[in-house]
Order: structure tokens, then C-alpha cells, then sequence
């Protein structure tokens, strides 16, 4: 057996499918979409998916249990979990929720080098970002009443909260931020970003 891979996401969602019941890779990435886990795990490349299968059979915390053979389609390899799949699933999924990870997204990356704009342009940016981010907030809106009213339990509506609370607070920051740059309170010039570039303490009003 090799080493246990790391755990992530996408492998994390494939175990606890298994969990659910034995599935094919189509299987695997219809069920996520189908249950709308595609809004907090990428499986847009069916290739990432599958390379995920094959670390996780590696490890064994996954089997192979039948090829399904039919004339319409082709074969299709059937998985199931382990003992030591089940057992790895649970500790992931304590270990995600209990830890927070740093991780390293792209705004705050872009946010972190706004050196190469003007306030103009950041302006320009960040407003096209707040329409971008309120049209998110309603679609997510829409999704929590949809849910909601098929009677669904909150226990399967969390991750869709936690994405409706987080693109909030975002909307409110972003709009905060060009409020200011609007109104003149966030501004700056090139000759105290060039300075701070080079590791001097920018001019005072700079």
C-alpha cells in the first residue's frame, strides 16, 4: 500500500459518496452536481476526478467491486469504500472542520499587489467585483428558498449558508472599499507605492 494521500476536498466528497453507496466515476460527478456540491468541490475536469480515484485505490482506502459491461456504453469501473477508507474519511472531515487551513485564494493575492493600479482602476475593479458578487448572493438567495421549500433538512443546507454568509460579508467589504475610493478616504501615489516597494517608509499624506 502506498502513503496515504492528502487529503482534500474533491478526495474527501469521493469517500463519503462511497460511503453513501458503490458508484462509478460518472456516477461520483453526477451525484455531486446533482446535490449541488459542485458549488464548494471543482469536479469541472472529469480528469482531476479521476486522478483523485486512483490515489485514493492506491492507498487502498477505496476497491474496486465489479466492471459493469454494457453495449450503449463503456465499461465502467464500480467502486467502494474501505474500512480504511471509512476510517480516513472520518478524520478528514474532523480534521476540516475543527482546523482552519491557511489557504491562499486569488483576491487577497490581487489585493496584495494593487501597486500596478491607480485608484481609478481598483475602482473600476472592485465595482464590476460588488455586481459580480450580488448576483452570486441572489443566486444563493434562490437556492436556500428552493431547498428550503422541498423540505430539505438544514443538516444538507450548511455548506450553502456558509457560502450565502461569507459572499455577504464580502459584498459588504467590497462596496465599503469603493465607497471610500469614491469619495477620496483610500488613495495613494505612485511615488509612496515605489517606496514602499523599495522598503522605505513612504512621505506622510503619501
Amino acid at each position: 500500500m502506498s502513503a496515504p494521500p492528502r487529503s482534500s476536498p474533491l478526495a474527501l466528497t469521493v469517500l463519503c459518496l462511497l460511503h453513501y453507496k458503490p458508484l462509478h466515476p460518472y456516477g461520483v460527478q453526477r451525484l455531486i452536481k446533482q446535490w449541488g456540491k459542485d458549488q464548494v468541490v471543482n469536479v469541472s475536469q472529469r480528469a482531476g476526478l479521476y486522478r483523485t480515484i486512483e490515489r485514493l485505490l492506491a492507498a487502498e482506502l477505496i476497491t474496486v467491486r465489479e466492471t459493469e459491461r454494457d453495449h450503449q456504453y463503456p465499461e465502467r469501473t464500480v467502486y467502494e469504500l474501505t474500512d480504511a477508507g471509512r476510517a480516513t474519511a472520518r478524520e478528514w472531515l474532523d480534521t476540516m472542520l475543527a482546523a482552519p487551513k491557511q489557504e491562499f485564494p486569488e483576491f487577497p493575492a490581487a489585493l496584495s499587489l494593487l501597486l500596478l493600479f491607480t485608484p481609478q482602476e481598483m475602482l473600476a475593479a472592485l465595482e464590476r467585483r460588488a455586481d459580480a458578487l450580488t448576483d452570486t448572493l441572489a443566486g444563493l438567495d434562490a437556492s436556500l428558498a428552493a431547498e428550503s421549500a422541498r423540505g430539505l433538512p438544514r443538516i444538507s443546507l450548511l455548506e450553502t449558508e456558509y457560502l450565502r454568509a461569507v459572499t455577504a460579508a464580502e459584498v459588504q467589504w467590497v462596496r465599503s472599499v469603493v465607497d471610500d475610493l469614491r469619495a477620496g478616504r483610500l488613495s495613494w501615489s505612485p511615488e509612496a507605492l515605489d517606496a514602499l516597494a523599495d522598503g522605505q517608509e513612504p512621505a506622510a499624506g503619501g
